[in-house]
């Protein structure tokens, strides 16, 4: 018996297709797609969040020193002038961020393997650059969904049985995170 499915294509088609079946998954909580398109991509996304679970409280928090800069009313930089420059005003303030602990690390990473990165465009500016944010899917793995799924052991995913397509009676179906 195969260790997975071919699913048809080439292996890196295949990979391909399977990485951004993950990471829609994993970004929009539910997809359409084949049964057996559905399998390979529960077996990959079920890892995913078995790290995000077992790495979730795996950090610690730790104070640093930022140079930010000043800002004026309108939210625009504060300048003065030195030698005959403009130079932008810094203020010193301290953040608290999180700083992954080894095992973390190596988590966040084996997950950046897998997921493509998402930029998230609002409907209003559709087609504009502006306004565009990216969105961190490895953190949303460990604060959401690692939260989420602290109590269970396995099964994050629900897979839906929906119908044959019409063009060629494969069986369509959803997958979505429990």
């Amino acid at each position: 018996m195969a260790m997975y499915r071919k699913l048809g294509k080439k292996s890196d088609q295949r990979k391909a297709l399977l990485r951004s079946q993950v990471t829609q998954l994993i970004y929009k909580g539910k997809i359409k797609t084949t049964e057996a398109r559905a399998k390979e991509v529960r077996k990959i996304a079920e890892h995913l969040i078995t790290l995000a679970v077992n790495e979730k409280d795996n950090f610690e928090e730790v104070t640093v020193k930022a140079k930010e800069a000043r800002k004026d009313k309108d939210g625009k930089r504060v300048k003065e002038v030195v030698d005959g420059k403009k130079v932008t005003i810094y203020d010193e303030i301290e953040k608290t961020v999180k700083k992954d602990k080894p095992s973390r690390l190596h988590a966040r990473r084996e997950m950046l393997k897998v997921l493509y990165p998402v930029t998230e465009v609002p409907e209003d500016a559709a087609g504009k650059k502006s306004n565009t944010k990216k969105v961190d899917l490895t953190d949303k793995l460990f604060t959401e969904y690692g939260v989420k799924y602290a109590g269970r052991k396995g099964g994050y995913t629900r897979i839906v049985k929906i119908g044959q397509r019409k063009g060629d009676g494969a069986l369509e179906v959803f997958l979505e995170l429990v």
